[in-house]
């Protein structure tokens, strides 16, 4: 039976019946670069992270574009890294599922540690200080959720976690908007370093959410004499630190049974799915679709890895906004909405299953073709009847990708 480590992955052999693609570069050579000198920390280490934005930089590692990889810092879920990372050396096996029931199976090592984003734990977070002291650090980027940069509930009242940050200032932040200011002001008193912090969520102007945040609870410092007045006009200040907007779509479900049994099935070792105490699914392997997408507005003040030869889209934020807009108004999210509201109507349990039902079929064509295009602006960077076509044809009809109705009707009205 093969476990997947670090010395495991080395050896070629071990692997070469199981159809597991496996990676060619170096990885203590990487792993050594990347402590070194580390271009890239990602916050929030879930799937979407795993299954898609570490692949991007294992293809540049591949094709010798990168010499370093990316590190995975958790803010919410710390059973992640404990039982996840720290287990599997921080290597996961993704799993493409096509709507033909084929697979591609490829082992993700980009990923050079696994951190917990948390003063709790003293030696991790002293590590990410270290990672935001250097000046090689070129973006922070997120993947932590809508609900991560929110510092207020719904009454308008601020969190009760980032109002005691707000008191106490930078040293043993709470909240994970209070952790991202405290690092900004730890990278600010060691040469006012430049850096890109890029939201990857799925939400509408990301970046401006992350910024409105990190400065709320900055200002708040700065105004109570905690931080310098300076710390402000960096955060503020374009050639030094950035928040560029971005759309991402990809589907990273969470990880299933039958995926689980193929790798089972190949004689790979303890593929066990965990449910973690905050409800996280997750597992060694990712499973996911093929298609994916993100668009980045191209501003980073102290440079950036060549991502766009993995498929990345960089433009301007106007450009990532049409994008957006796109997506969330007339190419996928009505469909999608449209389809987990009669899904719950009509019980069907995935939505695979409702683009089986002709009449379904034809309402999200009309919503998508007919409505929708007449009202689309083309952002010129992706085609949407091509980007449409391939939700209704490819993705959503996908049998493999177990997203259900239920699922996606929750919160519906707050969309």
């Amino acid at each position: 039976m093969l476990k997947v480590n670090k010395e495991n992955i080395k050896n070629k052999k071990l692997w070469e019946n199981t159809s597991v693609s496996i990676p060619q570069f170096d990885l203590d050579d990487m792993i050594s670069k990347t402590t070194e000198n580390p271009i890239w920390i990602h916050f929030g280490a879930g799937n979407i992270f795993r299954g898609f934005i570490a692949v991007l930089q294992q293809e540049l590692l591949e094709s010798g574009l990168a010499d370093k990889g990316i590190i995975a810092a958790e803010t919410y879920d710390f059973e992640i890294i404990d039982r996840i990372y720290d287990p599997y050396d921080n290597i996961g096996i993704l799993v493409i599922l096509y709507p033909d029931g084929s697979f591609a199976k490829k082992v993700v090592a980009s990923v050079s540690e696994g951190l917990v984003g948390d003063p709790s734990r003293t030696e991790d977070w002293e590590r990410m200080k270290d990672i935001f002291s250097k000046p090689s650090l070129q973006m922070a980027s997120f993947t932590i959720t809508e609900k991560g940069y929110n510092i207020n509930q719904l009454s308008g009242d601020l969190l009760a976690d980032v109002k005691k940050d707000m008191e106490q200032g930078p040293e043993n932040p709470l909240h994970v908007m209070s952790k991202v200011a405290a690092l900004a002001y730890h990278r600010f008193k060691n040469g006012m370093l430049p850096i890109a912090f890029v939201s990857m969520d799925n939400c509408a102007e990301n970046g401006k959410r992350l910024s409105t945040s990190v400065n709320a609870i900055a200002k708040v410092w700065a105004e109570k004499g905690l931080v310098e007045k300076e710390f402000i006009d960096y955060l503020n200040n374009k050639n030094s630190v950035s928040f560029p907007w971005s759309m991402i779509d990809k589907i990273t479900p969470r990880p299933a049974e039958e995926v689980k049994k193929v790798l089972d099935d190949a004689g790979i070792e303890k593929m066990d799915i965990v449910r973690t105490n905050k409800n996280t699914f997750i597992a060694p392997f990712i499973n996911s679709e093929g298609p994916q997408y993100l668009v980045i507005e191209d501003s980073f003040p102290n440079g950036r890895p060549p991502l766009e030869k993995a498929g990345v889209i960089f433009t301007d934020r106007n450009t990532v906004d049409r994008v957006e807009k796109m997506k969330v108004g007339t190419c996928l999210n009505p469909l999608h909405t449209a389809l987990a509201i009669f899904g719950c109507l009509f019980d069907y349990k995935t939505i695979a299953q409702e683009m089986k039902d002709d009449l379904l079929r034809k309402l999200v064509e009309k919503i998508g073709l007919e409505e929708g295009m007449p009202v689309v602006i083309n952002p010129g960077v992706i085609d949407p009847v091509a980007f449409v076509r391939e939700v209704i044809d490819v993705r959503l009809p996908n049998p493999f990708i177990p997203d259900t109705p239920q699922r996606i009707a929750t919160d519906t009205s707050q969309k």
